[in-house]
């Protein structure tokens, strides 16, 4: 275990869900180049060990997720919603995903068909054609006791994308009338392209906004005012172009609405790409913010950058991994993994709740964790003290000079789904391994007041990885997870994260004092070549990243 006193430096949409499907639920409610595989490595087996935890009451269970996905619906997706359903719920095992398309106007339908009488609006589209397409599936015995639920990417104005989700009703249900209010007031959208009556009744209620950075606050705020506890607000692959997000803006949406505000893509999808994440601007120095490291924004990539600023003024902003998915590979081009075949999102979800609400309270929590190429499958990490234990996004009241004990467990699969040639069926059988995993830790202090040179900070000084811990460190308990414990006087409110992967400290053109470095881009010319240095560049480069939790100290 290394323990360092430094902080390591490094270089430097959103999505509407409205509607869910699912078994008993409502469904609509107005209001490198490489193309060589890896090597298999299986790591010696350590001797169990009998656990000291005390058994505790089941409250909820994991599941695993999808909030970014795109079907033909979308003007730039080849997937049919059917093909897309089946690889994310059947082929990967999904408990739930969201059907994202962009809140644009729809030329297609659910099969890639033209719509008669098309363009609609897509709020339109999506509860005439994806609805009930989802609807009738089920109906018909397909993806039982999976949870299917719809949603939008808004082109947010001045900035990139927005994933928002708005529901209603007892037990939440689709608030489809609401999607089709929010596409008039925030898009610019044709008047024609809605009904008449609800545009005169809009028009008289509110004005329109879709321009400027003040009208992407507006549509947030709207948010808030309407479903304060029923929506969310998501920011998906944050730094893909440039000057799209300032510190400030991320502070300024989360203030105006910190219970739909609450997280950001940081592990993005389109990692099919050549430029990885689909992040294409211009390879110099001056993009470094622009770039992906690990396949993993910036903004949570870098130790100490703007999410670490996020944490370190007390907000509750979660990380989240989505696909991205428009199509895996078509003709010349390759897009983005299906869902769930590359990325994975776990989400803790309460037994009390159910269907929506249950995904919603669970990603507003903040107990989740997300990963590639299924490095891990399980993850239990966790602080404890006198006062009991903290999960991923909760907060552990401490005294001063208190001992505090940071827990971390994980599991990794036997193999996940890389093939080699890329979708021949011919799996790789590699085990994924941790090669380390990294403690990362940050002060917590009073937030920075709007307008001074605080609230624009994109850094959090005081944030460090203060433990590294490899396979000399951790031991197999009896419940087959890799242990490890690490102790600390509290003395001040801080929040702890972890990131772990299964790449070295240095490895050339990946890894530098254990930071990954930006990704570079796939220049093989012939496509076949080309998808498969893709796949391999992205399976030899494997991550996972917790959500924190967060100490606070009192007397």
């Amino acid at each position: 275990m290394r323990y360092l006193k430094s902080a390591i430096g490094m270089a430097a949409a959103m999505t509407v869900a409205f509607a869910f499907y699912g078994c008993n639920g409502s469904d609509d409610n107005n209001g490198s180049s490489n193309t060589t595989p890896p090597a298999t490595t299986t790591p010696s087996t350590p001797t169990p060990e009998t656990p000291s935890r005390p058994v505790a009451e089941v409250t909820g269970r994991w599941t695993t997720g999808d909030l970014h996905v795109h079907t033909t619906q979308s003007d730039d997706a080849r997937s049919k919603l059917a093909t897309v359903l089946d690889e994310a719920l059947v082929k990967n095992n999904l408990d739930w995903t969201a059907i994202t398309n962009h809140l644009r106007t729809t030329l297609r339908d659910e099969n890639d068909v033209a719509i008669a009488g098309g363009p609609l609006a897509f709020s339109k589209a999506m509860a005439d054609i994806e609805i009930p397409a989802v609807r009738q599936m089920q109906a018909s015995g397909n993806y039982p006791n999976k949870l299917i639920f719809s949603a939008f990417e808004w082109d947010m104005p001045t900035h990139d994308h927005m994933n928002v989700g708005i529901f209603t009703g007892a037990p939440l249900a689709t608030a489809t009338k609401a999607a089709n209010q929010f596409e008039y007031y925030f898009t610019n959208r044709a008047d024609t392209l809605f009904d008449s009556a609800d545009v005169a009744a809009w028009n008289a209620a509110g004005v329109r906004a879709y321009t400027t950075h003040a009208d992407a606050v507006k549509a947030v705020a709207w948010l808030r005012d309407n479903y304060p506890d029923t929506s969310y607000a998501l920011i998906n692959h944050p730094s893909r172009n440039t000057g799209k997000y300032s510190a400030a803006d991320y502070r300024e949406f989360n203030d105006a609405a910190p219970r739909v505000v609450f997280a950001v893509e940081g592990m993005v999808g389109n990692q099919m790409e050549p430029d990885r994440g689909g992040y294409t601007t211009a390879y110099v120095d001056a993009n470094l913010k622009n770039r992906v490291y690990g396949g993993v924004d910036y903004v949570v990539a870098q130790v100490g950058g703007i999410w670490d600023a996020m944490l370190g003024d007390g907000r509750r902003f979660w990380n989240v991994g989505n696909s991205d998915h428009h199509f895996k590979t078509v003709g010349t081009n390759s897009s983005g993994y299906f869902p769930g075949e590359y990325s994975k999102t776990y989400v803790w979800l309460e037994n009390k709740y159910s269907g929506v609400q249950a995904v919603l309270e669970g990603v507003r929590s903040g107990r989740m964790f997300s990963v590639f190429g299924d490095l891990i499958n399980a993850l239990d990490f966790n602080v404890a003290g006198a006062a009991g234990k903290s999960e991923m996004g909760g907060e552990l009241k401490a005294k001063a000079g208190e001992t505090v004990t940071v827990t971390i467990r994980f599991k990794s699969p036997e193999k996940n789904n890389y093939q080699y040639p890329i979708d021949s069926g011919i799996n790789v059988n590699v085990k994924p391994t941790v090669h380390h995993v990294d403690l990362i830790a940050g002060d917590v202090t009073p937030r920075a007041a709007v307008g001074t040179p605080g609230y624009s900070k994109e850094t959090n000084d005081s944030t460090k990885v203060i433990a590294t811990f490899t396979a000399a460190d951790w031991k197999l308990d009896s419940e087959g997870y890799n242990a490890v414990t690490y102790t600390f006087k509290a003395e001040k409110n801080q929040y702890f994260r972890l990131r772990g992967t299964n790449l070295g400290m240095n490895v050339a053109g990946e890894t530098q004092n254990g930071n990954p470095l930006p990704d570079a881009k796939v220049t093989v010319a012939e496509d076949p070549a080309r998808f498969n240095a893709i796949n391999a560049r992205n399976y030899n480069d494997l991550w996972f990243y917790s959500n924190p939790v967060f100490v606070t100290v009192g007397s």
